[in-house]
């Protein structure tokens, strides 16, 4: 260890004896930690920030969105319809794909997505 990792162990000690660390706000509370695991290493801290200031970072808005379509296809009746939202679906995933760099399914999560296809009869206007 080297000696500033000595000195802030040190510290640490010292307070801890004081009982510094005592009746802090959050004391036998869980952490709450993000999983930023998906984000590239180079972009965490900005997409922290951003999160901080309330906005979402592209991708976690296109992932609400996919789920919201998914939702919405489990509730639709009309086949047209579910063909509109499956097709802005594929579009949402194409640029989530982009992003991360490989090819992202939903067929993969979500098995009511292979479903929806497979029962969808639609005719094509001729």
């Amino acid at each position: 260890m080297d000696i500033i990792g000595i000195i802030a162990e040190q510290r640490i000690r010292e307070a801890q004896s004081q009982g510094t660390f005592d009746n802090l706000p959050g004391q036998g509370q869980p952490l709450q930690l993000e999983d930023d695991s998906q984000v590239p290493e180079d972009l965490r801290l900005a997409y922290k920030m951003l999160r901080n200031a309330g906005f979402a970072p592209p991708e976690l808005e296109d992932r609400k969105e996919a789920q919201s379509i998914m939702e919405f296809l489990k509730h639709c009746d009309d086949e047209q319809e579910k063909v509109r939202q499956m097709r802005k679906l594929d579009v949402i995933l194409a640029r989530i794909s982009r992003s991360r760099g490989h090819s992202v399914s939903l067929s993969d999560t979500n098995p009511y997505y292979t479903q929806v296809i497979d029962k969808i009869s639609v005719r094509e206007k001729g």
